[in-house]
């Protein structure tokens, strides 16, 4: 293809040109993913109490749904590839107080 470069995506920090994100950045987004799966335990929880008929796959597809709801709406920034980690933080977090049935 005439004209083609291939593109690298780089910045500089510290003097060093770094592709993707930091160590630092790194913990800031594992941080925030924990956080929000240690928030969504108990939410799953009173899902599941308000709604007795409700699997727990279903309860957690319902959340997962609403987690990506608000990635399309710009209110969150995550991935799709964090949000699988999250729900599955939320399910071991779930089966690790006795709440998976």
């Amino acid at each position: 293809m005439s004209g083609y470069q291939p593109k690298v995506l780089l910045r500089e920090i510290d003097g060093k040109y770094v592709a993707g994100l930091t160590e630092e950045e790194l913990f800031a987004r594992y941080d925030a993913c924990e956080d929000l799966a240690q928030q969504l335990v108990p939410y799953v929880t009173r899902k599941r109490a308000e709604n007795p008929s409700w699997s727990l796959d279903e309860t957690l597809s319902k959340v997962e749904a609403g987690v990506d709801n608000k990635v399309a709406d710009g209110q969150w920034d995550i991935s799709r590839d964090e949000i699988v980690w999250i729900m599955g933080r939320v399910r071991q977090a779930l089966a690790a107080e006795g709440g998976v049935s």
